[in-house]
């Protein structure tokens, strides 16, 4: 094995996180390259099992292996086993631990990023898949007061709503018909866009789950999107007098949190940040 870090998935030629990864091996001296392994869905468990080695720290598992890694690794982390899916492996002295890092990252974006605590927010979710679970799992952890998720097929909304359901915390679902959420969307100061509408090269480029008229102003707007920087959906957010966060910083910090599990240290954020804004700028 070449390197003792890095992520894989299938394709893996569009992945930008060897760019501010290994940014932030070089500020602290670890000598180590983060690779982009493209491992087909076959030779998977042949990939995994290489984890093992001897001074293997990470490795961090993109499309579609998220949720086939499951069964391959020896334990999984609180988080990867609500959001059923993993996104970082790490190696602990032989034994891998699978957990999830796009909740806590997502928080930390909103945070640090966008300047918003969801504590207490009332917050609307368009999406029901895997972005979403995880998003859903941090808004829960973190607080919020009402939470709508709203999917083309309600039936979707409907389950994910119930995986999380506790307590007094039940989250509404809904589809995405103008009447439904003209009910839910006015009143959120949060909106998280999680399906592919507005993404770069998808089926429904030009697409936002929802207009400017519908959004509030107090409202912040984050596209889990990062391709274009700007989505229809943002846009959208803007004209309302929201404040618009792309997904960029999603990325980064997922990325942030598994780096700093892997290598016991803390990431140097500001050089991380810096190096994928250059790429980005760069095309």
């Amino acid at each position: 094995m070449s390197s003792n870090i890095g992520v894989m998935g299938h394709p893996i030629g569009h992945t930008k996180s060897p760019v501010f990864q290994q940014a932030g091996l070089d500020e602290l001296g670890i000598e180590e390259t983060f690779e982009a392994w493209d491992v087909a869905p076959e030779d998977l468990e042949e990939k995994v099992a290489t984890f093992r080695a001897s001074g293997f720290l990470a490795g961090c598992v993109t499309l579609p292996h998220k949720q086939a890694v499951i069964p391959m690794v020896d334990e999984l982390t609180e988080a990867a086993e609500a959001v059923g899916a993993v996104n970082w492996i790490f190696n602990r002295d032989g034994k891998l631990v699978g957990h999830n890092t796009d909740g806590s990252g997502f928080l930390r974006a909103l945070k640090e990023k966008a300047g918003f605590d969801p504590k207490g927010a009332d917050a609307v979710v368009f999406g029901a898949g895997g972005a979403a679970r995880a998003i859903v799992y941090a808004l829960k952890g973190a607080g919020v007061n009402r939470l709508t998720i709203a999917n083309r097929t309600v039936e979707k909304a409907q389950a994910l709503a119930s995986d999380f359901s506790e307590g007094r915390f039940k989250p509404n679902a809904i589809d995405m018909s103008r009447d439904s959420l003209s009910n839910h969307v006015p009143y959120a100061t949060l909106l998280v866009n999680t399906t592919s509408l507005g993404m770069a090269g998808g089926p429904a480029e030009l697409a936002t789950p929802v207009t400017a008229e519908m959004i509030s102003a107090d409202a912040v707007g984050y596209d889990a999107v990062y391709a274009p920087p700007m989505t229809k959906f943002l846009r959208e957010v803007e004209e309302a007098g929201g404040e618009p966060a792309g997904g960029i910083t999603m990325l980064v910090f997922q990325g942030i949190e598994g780096f700093e599990m892997a290598t016991g240290q803390k990431a140097p954020v500001d050089t991380m940040f810096a190096a994928i804004e250059k790429a980005l700028k760069e095309g």
